[in-house]
């Protein structure tokens, strides 16, 4: 499929090399930008000391990504990506087609925070044909076509919360126990459960607690690669996006919030069962309250590898921090008929053993 260029509209000083003029991009290996053309590497400011914003500021207003980006929506499947100032796109990284336009859209709230890629594509390659292995049914065209070049490098838009909470509950609780009852012909075991009433208070911190801040990228498949090295997280800064892309966060900070809540909630109720011993609950009601409830806007580093097998289309997804792979992988035919017959042969095999020499 042909790929549609665009005019670079922007140019950022920081972005050029200072040897042949082209436009640097930010390396994982050095952790530098680094010229694709003439090797050449700059090193820029960088801070690890990210804030925690209070959640009530994101509820009335939030910084802004304003100029120091553009715009992308895709015409095929409406994603909306972000781009350092002077960058292009020219291919969806989700749905692989080249029906990519700039947009007038602003870029919306900007990340405070980001974990740089420190995977490069090679490496990603590697981890990927690793897992490829690992799939037995998965079509030899498949695994062939895990290369390099159809890696797309994607910043994924997340939150992560932190919160000190305090809960009050109250339930009730049972342990099953067996006794034995009548005689004779009537004697037998019965269970019955002896029930207890639960009170308390109950205090955790909560820290990190990571949603994902994109409504096509399902949480599932960001749980299945995380967790990321949070010794790397850093201030963001517009370097660590050129070469890559950023997809923009479409949801707000109140619902990703609300989503938090229901995974600190069922936490805490896993961690006040974990106080006793117990077979049932009744029921187990927890109020809870949230104090010095602060946020982060991360920008989460992944490969994505779209691969179209007859009219579906698979996604492989390689985490750029830490290398770890979750996906789909396409399922051949051929090779599921083989393994069946060649499970049918096996099990008539030990039956005509059996039968000849078995006992």
């Amino acid at each position: 499929m042909q790929e549609i260029p665009f005019e670079n509209e922007k140019d950022t000083v920081t972005s050029k090399c200072d040897g042949c003029g082209a436009n640097m991009v930010f390396d994982p290996e050095t952790q530098m930008l680094k010229c694709p053309h003439c090797g050449s590497v700059k090193d820029f400011e960088k801070s690890n000391v990210v804030e925690e914003i209070d959640v009530l500021k994101a509820f009335s207003n939030g910084e802004t990504w304003k100029d120091d980006s553009s715009v992308y929506r895709c015409e095929n499947c409406g994603a909306v990506v972000v781009l350092a100032s002077g960058q292009t796109a020219t291919r969806c990284p989700y749905c692989e087609t080249s029906h990519v336009v700039k947009s007038e859209e602003t870029a919306g709230l900007k990340p405070n925070a980001v974990y740089p890629f420190t995977v490069s594509r090679q490496n990603a390659l590697e981890f990927s044909k690793k897992w490829a292995k690992s799939k037995l049914f998965a079509p030899r065209k498949f695994k062939k076509n895990l290369s390099e070049e159809n890696f797309r490098g994607v910043y994924q838009p997340s939150f992560t919360f932190d919160s000190q909470t305090r809960s009050v509950y109250h339930g009730r609780i049972g342990k099953r126990h067996t006794r034995t009852v009548g005689s004779g012909k009537n004697r037998r075991t019965e269970t019955y459960i002896v029930w207890r009433d639960i009170s308390g208070t109950y205090d955790e911190f909560f820290n990190d607690v990571l949603i994902n801040g994109d409504t096509t990228y399902s949480q599932n498949t960001l749980n299945k690669i995380s967790p990321f090295n949070y010794s790397d997280i850093k201030v963001y800064g517009d370097e660590y996006l050129t070469g890559y892309m950023a997809k923009r966060s479409d949801r707000t900070v109140e619902s990703c919030w609300d989503d938090a809540k229901s995974l600190i909630d069922d936490s805490i109720r896993r961690g006040i069962l974990s106080r006793y011993v117990y077979d049932v609950v009744s029921y187990l009601n927890v109020s809870t309250t949230h104090q010095d409830v602060t946020y982060k806007y991360v920008l989460l580093p992944v490969y994505l590898l779209n691969y179209r097998y007859g009219k579906k289309l698979y996604s492989v997804h390689i985490n750029g921090n830490t290398g770890k792979v979750a996906g789909k992988s396409p399922v051949s035919p051929l090779r599921v008929l083989v393994a069946v017959l060649l499970g049918i042969a096996l099990v008539g095999l030990i039956g005509f053993l059996y039968y000849h020499f078995g006992g």
